[in-house]
């Protein structure tokens, strides 16, 4: 039984596209990033600040902006560390996250979240809080690597 030649390259195209899918996929990685994160609101909030994103071994400076809208009002700073998955390169970091959802802290409060990008990049971040922050709102965050 002979196969056409239409039919075996086609066959390896399929093989091949299949095969570059999975190998960019593998070559996904991961780094560390810290930031602080400066907060104020009073029903309408805004947040900024900056810190340092390691990939391969080099470190990227960050800034971070944001704006929050709903139940919400004072003063905190945030320290934030943790992971950044699914990345490629630190320009994947830049974009912007969105997190829903409500919570506050008194003097120092942990906070916990997990925020991803329109590229795919994947925050897993833990942070301490200090200041006075309650808030029940939409808030978005805004990463640039520098």
């Amino acid at each position: 039984m002979m196969i056409s030649p239409r039919i075996r390259a086609a066959a390896v195209a399929v093989i091949a596209a299949g095969a570059v899918s999975l190998s960019s996929a593998a070559h996904a990685d991961s780094g560390t990033i810290r930031f602080s994160v400066y907060k104020a609101a009073f029903f309408v909030g805004g947040s900024g600040g900056d810190g340092t994103l390691t990939f391969h071994g080099r470190r990227y400076p960050i800034s971070i902006a944001g704006i929050s809208g709903g139940i919400a009002f004072g003063a905190s700073k945030t320290n934030f560390r943790g992971t950044v998955r699914n990345i490629r390169r630190a320009s994947d970091v830049t974009g912007v996250y969105g997190a829903a959802g409500g919570g506050g802290a008194i003097g120092r409060g942990a906070q916990v979240i997990v925020m991803t990008n329109e590229k795919g990049a994947r925050l897993e971040l833990s942070g301490k809080q200090v200041g006075l922050q309650v808030n029940a709102d939409l808030s978005g965050l805004a990463i640039t690597v520098k």
